[in-house]
């Protein structure tokens, strides 16, 4: 059979390894990559906690998918990647239930964008919150490689959408176009959704106790009447991170006016309270805190009232006060007093007003609407004290901010103003007409500025820093800190890893590729067969071509 091709071994056993023609196009066609570039971002996983058992937040963190526009995924291998400000609700209540993943980038300048955007953001974002979600859902800080992707994932969408609107092109055309078209692989590596057992709720308190003209009991116990003031400090929202409390703020700066203030005329004794829990754990570091102390302690009992700050400053809200009560304070009341002194006081600083709402707490509800409810229902008079007049507001635990500093801090000062005045105008029962006495108290050397704000900002958790735990212990006396924790068997409230994690996302070939690829190698290889299995005919038909033109010539 292969007589006429005595040497034809002899091609393979040359110096010129030409079976490489062979083997070497297919080791190149299995071994190239298809990835042709990667990117890496750093992303954070949607927070993730329960309160009373139920679950909130994001329950899953791994994700390699391939990445679709808001418009082009269909299934849960497919993993969205969009702006904040593109989806709707409705979008992300479908993507929560079919999609594989989503990623989200957040916006560049939130306070560059429009109000209705702002506002379609905070409720998009308030809807997130309240529920579970199945799926893994990451951020990302804005990055212009990051929108750059997503515009050309969006794009190539909108090219498809375009061509389906016009006139069909040959199927051989869409094929092709599908097999060179490009994609992005979404890959998350680092993060985790398990439990974190060593979770716990810092709560610290402080007094300004009287140094002099304080009257003392048998036993020693002062018998000055007794004001505490709270505040909560919001260690995550959408995301885990540090956020800028505004209300911890007012409440140091506070503390720093009237420990200079107390030192010199004690009329009153001063508790400040910080719990490192807001509505999204239903205040349960105060809840912990009332039942270690107030049974053992009758002063706290006895406290005249509760003020709790929360939602101070919010730019998008208006400027006007609202005192939030569960019961409205019958006439003469030390808490009715404290409303009409407010109400006086802040009309000195423009047109601020301030106005009572009367929420009655439901037990039905699991989750509490404000601070002042935990002491409400252990039969203490409370009120909070607000920018915002419905507790619902998505302004409360936003992660985003609506303003500059400089704009915020100008709130502060005129919020800390009044707040300042109304209670040194109460503790110290100056008058409020315009009569000689009636001025500002706070002047001077103790004048309340944005300076004297600012620093008060960049306070931290105490579980990352000691800077609040060094604060209370310059001014107040009788410092202490006590934590929450979560019950081995029925926690109140359980908090998850909150690792940063690696976004790598991979330009990648579509699937059709690898099936188009798979078709071509079969193909050669059957080719290169044929060709070695028919090469005697092949050689003589090669060999008779030749020797007829040889003959012509």
């Amino acid at each position: 059979m292969f007589e006429d091709a005595d040497h034809f071994a002899d091609i393979f056993r040359g110096g010129l390894p030409y079976y490489l023609l062979i083997t070497l196009p297919i080791l190149i066609i299995c071994s190239s990559n298809p990835v042709l570039a990667a990117s890496e971002f750093g992303v954070q996983r949607m927070a993730q906690f329960d309160v009373h058992g139920t679950p909130y937040g994001c329950r899953a963190s791994t994700l390699n998918l391939e990445a679709k526009s808001l418009y082009t995924w269909q299934t849960s291998r497919h993993c969205v990647v969009t702006r904040f400000q593109d989806m709707t609700i409705d979008q992300f209540r479908e993507i929560r239930a079919k999609a594989g993943g989503l990623v989200i980038l957040l916006p560049e300048d939130f306070a560059s964008l429009s109000l209705e955007e702002k506002q379609h953001i905070h409720m998009l974002e308030q809807a997130m919150m309240q529920q579970e979600i199945s799926i893994p859902v990451y951020f990302s800080r804005y990055n212009p490689k990051m929108n750059e992707i997503i515009k050309d994932v969006t794009k190539t969408a909108s090219a498809n959408q375009k061509k389906s609107s016009q006139e069909r092109e040959s199927a051989i055309s869409e094929i092709l176009g599908s097999i060179s078209a490009n994609g992005y692989q979404i890959v998350v590596s680092g993060t985790s959704h398990a439990a974190n057992k060593q979770s716990k709720i810092p709560i610290i308190q402080g007094e300004l106790t009287p140094t002099k003209h304080a009257i003392k009991t048998g036993d020693g116990e002062s018998k000055l009447p007794l004001i505490i003031l709270t505040a909560h400090l919001d260690s995550f929202g959408l995301i885990n991170g540090p956020l800028k409390n505004a209300d911890l703020a007012v409440l140091l700066t506070l503390v720093e006016l009237f420990s200079k203030l107390h030192a010199s005329i004690p009329k009153y004794r001063l508790m400040f309270l910080v719990s490192e829990s807001g509505s999204l754990l239903n205040f349960q570091g105060m809840k912990k805190w009332l039942d270690s102390n107030l049974d053992e302690n009758v002063q706290i009992q006895q406290a005249e009232f509760v003020i709790c700050l929360d939602s101070i400053s919010k730019t998008l809200a208006n400027d006007n006060l609202f005192m939030h009560v569960s019961k409205p304070p019958k006439e003469g009341t030390p808490m009715n007093g404290f409303y009409k002194t407010l109400k006086a006081v802040a009309q000195r600083y423009g047109n601020i007003t301030v106005e009572g709402v009367h929420k009655k707490i439901n037990l039905a509800d699991t989750l509490l609407a404000w601070e002042h409810e935990r002491f409400s229902m252990k039969r203490m008079p409370a009120f909070t004290v607000s920018n915002l007049k419905p507790h619902k507001d998505f302004l409360r635990n936003t992660i985003f901010e609506d303003e500059d500093e400089e704009e915020q801090l100008y709130k502060l000062e005129t919020n800390v103003k009044v707040l300042a005045e109304t209670l040194a105008s109460y503790i110290y029962n100056l008058p409020l007409d315009n009569s000689a006495g009636s001025g500002e108290i706070f002047t001077g050397s103790m004048a309340i500025t944005k300076d004297s704000i600012r620093p008060w900002l960049q306070v931290r958790s105490s579980q990352h820093n000691n800077d609040l735990k060094n604060a209370f212990e310059k001014y107040l006396k009788n410092v202490k800190v006590s934590y929450d924790k979560p019950d081995a068997r029925e926690p109140d409230f359980m908090l998850y890893d909150e690792r940063d994690g690696l976004l790598n996302i991979y330009n990648v070939k579509p699937a059709v590729f690898d099936l188009f690829l798979t078709f071509m190698i079969v193909a050669y290889l059957a080719v290169i067969y044929l060709a070695i299995f028919h090469f005697p005919k092949l050689y003589t038909f090669v060999c008779h071509l030749t020797v007829n033109k040889v003959k012509v010539n």
